[in-house]
């Protein structure tokens, strides 16, 4: 019943969920054009759309669990693991979860971050996909995954609602990577 139901997940008519996504330019500051996906979660039948259709790429990879990355990507992960009928756990900023956790700092361009999960949220060779709403540098999404390796997660894949390809994040992955949306500039 179950593998029934993956199979039918999502399987309405696929939506241009691009002309749902706002530009604006200038923002957080000069020369960055910022994709706005609050304008996708304003309409109900696009962001329903887009859960879908990420549900449908997901489902072939089997996770056990979906890990969505502050915070954005909680707004993903979490409708796509109800309806994959899988768990969610949040990788969040330094010092913004309960109990013991486990920390991982990374590199970005102008300096370094730390995110943390609850060390008890994935068990080790548990089958996971990684949820973020955007792809650029992909700083972020390689933190997230060493840091899922340091606790010994099988990490099937991740998953963008869009890529930002001329950022060449997708370039420091070498795991399965699926985006519903790319802009080439």
């Amino acid at each position: 019943m179950a593998s029934l139901a993956r199979k039918n997940i999502g399987r309405t008519a696929e939506m241009d969920l691009k002309a749902h996504v706002r530009t604006i330019p200038d923002f957080p500051k000069p020369g960055i054009l910022f994709y706005d996906i609050s304008t996708l979660l304003h309409d109900a039948k696009a962001w329903q759309s887009a859960v879908n259709q990420l549900s449908e790429r997901i489902a072939v990879y089997k996770p056990e669990m979906l890990l969505g990355i502050e915070a954005r990507g909680f707004l993903f992960a979490a409708p796509v693991a109800y309806k994959l009928g899988c768990g969610f756990a949040m990788i969040r900023k330094e010092s913004k979860l309960p109990g013991e956790t486990i920390s991982h700092s990374y590199a970005l361009e102008y300096g370094t971050d730390t995110i943390e999960i609850q060390s008890d949220a994935v068990l080790k060779g548990q089958k996971v996909v990684v949820v973020d709403d955007i792809l650029a540098t992909g700083g972020t999404i390689s933190g997230a995954v060493e840091l899922l390796n340091k606790m010994g997660a099988s990490i099937q894949a991740v998953a963008f609602l869009a890529e930002l390809s001329f950022l060449g994040g997708r370039d420091k992955l070498k795991i399965p990577c699926e985006t519903l949306l790319t802009y080439d500039e």
